[in-house]
């Protein structure tokens, strides 16, 4: 029954749970923007090192497609270079996400279940963290979810503008993170696997020519510079080792109960075990296909060698909707309450958590506070860029991807000449593809290290001063500790 046929009871309560998924989502974020305006936490290395593509606009950067960087571009010059514009789009585009999911879940189901659908996935532990920084993983979700939508809507009807969109959808998911791939592996078995779907597999090929054809350019960035990206994406996977890791695998699986929340992990867990009398339903079916696949993948991965536990995030994005809709037919909307109300109390101790512990007269252990590997980075910026100042002529040289990158940002003006590092060659990172200390011999550079300088490195200049000790408080049992020294008259590396 379409909402034109729907009597006038049943458009009222869908209008009522259309807009309460409205407030719902704006106040969920216009909270989240607040608390990043009012809390300019610290950039992470990786946010940082983003935003140094963002400095350099290109096609392809070492570890990742290109539109993180473009995306930070575009946020920084709308909403200034600090960290609030540098992580606007998370919320935004967290938000846009929501409010496909909700498109999509109407289109299957009713508005009741679209509307918890949205608040479902806006309210995920990992949408929560996820949405107070930037990463690539953000305009993925966002992507994946216009993707599924834009399928849905192309099997529907007869035309070829929604199998366009899934096309578009997906290319520039490929821009954000290679993980999209996944998307059109899903799709394809979807279509393959059963019988009715096949009609639509000459649409769907064609809509994934439209993907790499507009992912192509990365694909030629990569082609001139000897596939940096997908070598790293593969060293990444780690399978070069042994190929059984069971504790790895623990680890990964346990990590989707806080990734997912609890109560829709195990939910989804129930689901998988029903399998064959659950799945008749052909709309839950399809939400399997772009859910169970991908986990499964990631869960093998972990066996084999390591996941992170965000690599299976863009799975939730159909598994908001195929566990909202589960609980709610079978009169279990209380569990989805819970479940919001149990995530949203995660996020504030997320957020607030080393706050409400302190104005409780407790400090909380810098293990249990969840943004400790945030704090810092700012300080350490303003020391060393006292003490560049002061060296006009010294080059920022350090051995570590993730302090170099903090530095760029936070030293002032940010020194984009850093250089890393790297006797032995070989391209591991960002600074080792960019930068060449071989063509710097003669120069004094500012070594900025967690460990004593060693005869390695000390060697190759005519003098090195006695270390500066930098200590960076990240709780009451944690710091972060640096080594500064003055190198003078760089000699080469051998």
């Amino acid at each position: 029954m379409t909402e034109a046929t729907l009597p006038p009871h049943r458009l009222d309560e869908a209008e009522r749970y259309r807009r309460f998924a409205a407030m719902g989502l704006m106040l969920v974020t216009l909270l989240r923007l607040f608390w990043l305006a009012g809390n300019p936490i610290d950039l992470y290395p990786d946010e940082a090192q983003y935003w140094m593509w963002s400095r350099s606009l290109a096609l392809g950067y070492f570890s990742k497609p290109p539109l993180i960087g473009w995306i930070i571009r575009a946020t920084t010059e709308l909403g200034g270079d600090d960290e609030f514009g540098a992580r606007l789009a998370a919320p935004l585009l967290h938000f846009g996400t929501a409010l496909i999911v909700f498109a999509a879940a109407r289109r299957l189901y009713d508005a009741r279940i679209a509307c918890w659908s949205a608040i479902v996935y806006a309210t995920l532990p990992a949408v929560s963290v996820s949405a107070a920084i930037i990463s690539t993983d953000v305009p993925l979700m966002f992507f994946w979810a216009l993707a599924l939508y834009a399928f849905i809507r192309a099997r529907e009807e007869t035309g070829w503008r929604w199998w366009l969109l899934v096309g578009v959808a997906a290319g520039l998911g490929l821009l954000a993170k290679y993980a999209m791939v996944y998307w059109l592996l899903s799709a394809l078995i979807f279509v393959v696997a059963f019988k009715e779907e096949r009609r639509h597999l000459p649409k769907l090929l064609c809509a994934g020519a439209v993907a790499l054809l507009l992912y192509s350019p990365n694909f030629l960035w990569n082609l001139t510079h000897g596939f940096v990206s997908y070598r790293h994406t593969g060293e990444n996977a780690a399978f070069g080792g042994s190929l059984f890791h069971p504790k790895a695998f623990l680890e990964f699986f346990s990590s989707q109960f806080a990734v997912f929340g609890p109560v829709l992990f195990g939910t989804l867990l129930a689901l998988v075990t029903l399998f064959w009398r659950e799945f008749a339903d052909k709309r839950m079916r399809l939400l399997a296909a772009f859910t169970l696949p991908s986990l499964a993948m990631m869960l093998v991965v972990s066996f084999l060698s390591r996941a992170h536990p965000n690599w299976a995030a863009p799975a939730y994005v159909s598994a908001s909707i195929l566990v909202t809709a589960f609980l709610i037919e079978r009169g279990r909307i209380f569990l989805v309450g819970a479940s919001v109300a149990l995530h949203l109390a995660a996020a504030v101790l997320l957020v607030e958590g080393r706050q409400i512990a302190e104005a409780s007269g407790f400090r909380l252990p810098a293990k249990y506070d969840l943004l400790h590997r945030v704090r810092g980075w700012h300080t350490l910026g303003n020391r060393v860029g006292e003490m560049l100042a002061e060296r006009p002529n010294a080059i920022l040289l350090g051995d570590s991807r993730e302090d170099l990158a903090a530095l760029v940002y936070y030293v002032k003006p940010h020194p984009f000449d850093a250089a890393i590092w790297n006797p032995s060659g070989g391209t591991r990172n960002q600074f080792e593809m960019s930068s060449d200390l071989t063509k710097l011999t003669g120069r004094d550079f500012l070594y900025v290290t967690q460990n004593p300088i060693y005869d390695g490195i000390a060697s190759r200049f005519e003098s090195v001063s006695a270390p500066v000790h930098i200590v960076i408080p990240l709780g009451p049992d944690l710091a972060r500790r640096y080594f500064i020294y003055d190198l003078k008259s760089f000699k080469g590396y051998r």
